[in-house]
């Protein structure tokens, strides 16, 4: 085709020349007895690739289904490859394409229809597995946005294109200089590692946890242990894929240290009375803590920075963990011991007290939550009141008197039960008035 376009807008004339260059090489092809033999391997491997499918899938669907009541590890593990089935077709597809590319490359000398069909094979099989296999919405998103694009762009052949540029691409960061290409390396690495590192943090807390053998700090020093050693391999490997020496961050771990030691130095000292804390054990989840400021609950959550206590009427207080290693904190729990309760009441003059100790000590101890060791409940006369006689009742009880337990309250029903059912009398407030000099009735 020869064409004037000396007069068309420059954009004209590079459109019309790509244009013309499309066609010639369209016209190569269709003309090309390699181009039609591969066009042919490529359906012949799709359709190979459909009855095979058809006739593997449903055999693997069978062997790979567990019982539905079945939980172990390895029905777990055929579930999971059960859910990657849909990729069968495309990576079968992708296979014998790339087995039809050796032989019209050893046959002809070139492969490129074939090598196209192959790649566009490969995105099938890519957008299968973003669509219908991950679930994380991460990784979902990963692959959608990063995962799809590199596909497409190796199957049309523009990678290497791209990755050439982007490596002679450099960037200079104080005394760190890498390429773009290896900052997208590292985003994308980065991202894929600390999502692993997430996962696997989750599954090594999870199986700490059940441990039941170990004590509640032990444990929970594991986790952390556990999630330092994790997340600190993820760093190093990110710090090699990405091509940057650990000796180049001294400077930026020395801005670190002077951080560390000015404005963030109260994080560190919460980071590490954190670790204190679980290495003595001295408070856990579960355990039931009063603060120095008169402020209890019970520790349902420890971070790194702090210690999360759940009052009794569902609030959340937020403790630094320096609090608990430089002030008074009473722990009731401790781990499970004992705790002593105590609860007054008082009886008329006219009883006999002798009496009273063995009949509150009968009622207090048929309550099921009072113990009898380390002490059985102890009756004391504590004075003579304006009303009546004082007395007080102790006792040893597993947890603490509120909540769920209302001991003292249980006990009090006891301790009035217990005296009516004696025909003992219970107080209440009087006085006596004399009147002297009284004018007197006539």
């Amino acid at each position: 085709m020869d064409w004037d376009l000396s007069a068309q807008p420059p954009i004209v004339q590079t459109a019309v020349g790509f244009a013309i260059q499309g066609y010639e090489i369209a016209l190569v092809w269709l003309l090309s007895p390699a181009a039609w033999s591969q066009f042919a391997l490529l359906i012949l491997s799709y359709v190979a690739a459909v009855v095979l499918t058809r006739r593997i899938r449903p055999v693997l669907t069978r062997v790979l289904t567990p019982p539905d009541d079945s939980v172990s590890m390895f029905a777990r593990m055929r579930r999971s490859v059960l859910l990657t089935l849909p990729l069968l077709l495309p990576v079968l597809a992708y296979m014998f394409a790339a087995i039809g590319e050796q032989v019209t490359r050893s046959v002809f000398g070139t492969g490129t229809v074939i090598a196209f069909g192959k790649g566009l094979f490969l995105f099938l099989a890519a957008r299968v597995l973003v669509r219908d296999i991950i679930t994380d919405p991460f990784l979902k998103l990963l692959g959608r946005y990063v995962l799809l694009p590199v596909v497409a762009l190796y199957a049309v052949g523009l990678l290497d294109l791209l990755t050439d540029q982007l490596n002679t691409t450099t960037v200079s960061l104080g005394n760190i200089s890498f390429s773009v290409m290896a900052l997208l390396r590292g985003v994308i690495a980065g991202s894929l590692l600390f999502w692993l590192g997430r996962w696997s943090n989750d599954q090594s807390a999870a199986y700490i946890n059940k441990q039941e053998e170990m004590r509640p700090a032990t444990r929970q020093l594991a986790a952390k242990a556990a999630e330092l050693l994790i997340f600190g391999l993820a760093f190093i490997l990110l710090m090699n894929i990405m091509g940057v020496p650990l000796t180049s961050l001294a400077v930026l771990g020395g801005a670190i240290g002077v951080g560390l030691g000015f404005g963030l130095q109260k994080i560190a000292s919460n980071y590490i009375s954190g670790v204190i804390l679980l290495l003595e054990g001295q408070a856990t989840v579960g355990d039931y803590v009063e603060l120095d400021n008169g402020q209890a609950g019970t520790i349902v959550k420890t971070t790194a920075r702090a210690m999360i206590l759940e009052t009794f009427d569902g609030r959340w207080i937020v403790v630094p963990n320096e609090d608990f290693i430089t002030t008074r904190i009473i722990n009731y729990s401790d781990q499970g011991s004992a705790n002593r309760l105590e609860v007054a009441f008082s009886v008329s003059y006219d009883t006999d007290i002798n009496l009273v100790p063995d009949i509150i000590v009968e009622a207090v101890s048929r309550h099921p939550g009072v113990l009898q060791s380390p002490e059985p409940p102890d009756v004391e006369l504590r004075g003579f009141g304006d009303s009546g006689i004082d007395f007080g009742v102790e006792f040893w009880v597993n947890g603490i008197d509120d909540g769920k337990n209302k001991y003292a309250s249980d006990v009090l029903f006891l301790i009035w039960n217990a005296l009516k059912e004696h025909n003992i009398e219970i107080p209440y407030p009087h006085r006596v008035v004399e009147l002297r000099n009284a004018p007197s009735a006539e």
